[in-house]
């Protein structure tokens, strides 16, 4: 059953087959190029392509196959596959190291991407790039838009606006996806150390006053593939798009649905502040965004959070 539903018809299986003959032969190319394919993102798209029959090839990537902070070994690799698409799934993630790491945050989430940007515009590719909801300060009370100026609190948020901006002012091809709460079956995140936590321990204190929407990896690698076959039918729609599970929650409730999920008898969860947690970076109390664009631009509906949630943890379980 597909996970987004009011989608818009792509290939029969004729046009699909006629695709796969003249990819064979050498007469269609549509390379994509993954980077950062061995994070949560990227492994879900690896997983997601590899069981789909696309009209396209795609080129999974890190930074110890592809340094996207050198422009000319990024130019040429461009070039020697013949890449049409770029996903930039790299990023500086750690949200309390970028405070005193900085220098590593910015070369990855704004030097990556500026030169993204250039060589995008001068091969004419173009790209899916993926941002976050740390790019706003939190202030609002009700779901943010994508034309909501964004005022980021932390290095993190700071170095990813500054990402954003390098793609924009570059003047190519090219979607922004900003994202929040991010949790999938691959590498850490807050889903898996929950579940191990709760396994080892009696009691867990969790912060209750910072309310997000957490977002399942699989759904937003599915929205990205979409987006690609959307646009070959269509037409390449440029902007900025918000995309996460539906709903919200906070830290603290999106723990104990985690606990309820997972079936986990023992550990008492145990509501806390933000200042009582204490945290070196500062953190957005409320980072909720509104998913209307996303929707009418691609015809799509979006699971909501605790849905995607028991389909991860059933995989994880």
């Amino acid at each position: 059953m597909p996970i987004f539903t009011g989608m818009t018809k792509l290939l029969g299986e004729t046009e699909k087959e006629t695709l796969k003959q003249q990819f064979f032969y050498g007469l269609v190319q549509k390379n994509v190029l993954v980077t950062g394919a061995n994070g949560q993102l990227g492994n879900e798209l690896r997983v997601l392509t590899a069981r789909m029959n696309l009209p396209f090839q795609f080129f999974f990537t890190d930074s110890d196959t592809l340094d996207v902070t050198d422009r000319e070994q990024l130019s040429a690799f461009v070039r020697d596959y013949r890449i049409l698409y770029i996903i930039n799934c790299a990023a500086y993630t750690a949200v309390d190291r970028a405070e005193t790491d900085f220098e590593a945050a910015y070369a990855v989430n704004e030097k990556a991407v500026e030169n993204i940007a250039l060589v995008t515009r001068q091969e004419g590719i173009k790209v899916i790039h993926i941002s976050t909801d740390f790019v706003f300060d939190g202030q609002s009370k009700i779901p943010y838009t994508e034309e909501t100026e964004p005022n980021p609190l932390s290095v993190y948020g700071q170095s990813k606006l500054k990402g954003e901006k390098a793609l924009q002012a570059a003047g190519g091809e090219w979607i922004i996806l900003r994202t929040s709460w991010l949790y999938s079956e691959y590498g850490n995140n807050f889903v898996k150390t929950m579940i191990r936590l709760m396994r080892e321990r009696d009691r867990l204190t969790i912060v209750d006053d910072q309310r997000g929407a957490p977002t399942y990896a699989a759904d937003l690698a599915e929205m990205i593939v979409h987006i690609l076959q959307y646009t070959e039918e269509t037409e390449w729609k440029t902007g900025i798009y918000h995309f996460s599970n539906r709903g919200e929650t906070s830290w603290f409730g999106f723990a104990e649905e985690i606990k309820r999920t997972a079936g986990i008898d023992r550990c008492e969860l145990v509501p806390v502040t933000t200042r009582e947690y204490g945290a070196s970076a500062p953190r957005p109390k409320y980072s909720v965004m509104n998913l209307s664009k996303i929707c009418a631009a691609f015809h799509v509906e979006i699971p909501d959070w605790k849905e995607a949630l028991k389909r991860c943890v059933d995989l994880l379980m």
